[in-house]
């Protein structure tokens, strides 16, 4: 059994969760501010979900761009235990 999708799943519905606790709890309308940019009044529990839906997205898609850039440095790392590694009866 892989662990993995699980932990995931479980961290996903704890966000849920916490988001609807939190919406209910405080309902009252806020805006963002990020420098001179400000957002209108939306809920609390709204932007906590939008927040986590774009995290969410986020590391999906950035993901395979990490594979990526790991593959060549495991690659190279891979060659350089090759060499490293001598069989003693060649000698």
């Amino acid at each position: 059994m892989k662990i993995a999708p699980f932990l995931t799943s479980l961290v996903v519905a704890v966000w849920v969760i916490a988001i609807a606790i939190i919406s209910v709890q405080n309902a009252t309308p806020v805006s963002l501010k990020f420098l001179t940019f400000q957002s209108i009044q939306i809920p609390m529990g709204l932007v906590l979900a939008f927040s986590a839906g774009v995290g969410l997205i986020g590391m999906a898609l950035l993901q395979p761009l990490w594979g990526l850039a790991s593959f060549g440095q495991r690659n190279s790392r891979l060659e350089e235990d090759a060499e490293f590694f001598v069989d003693d009866e060649d000698f």
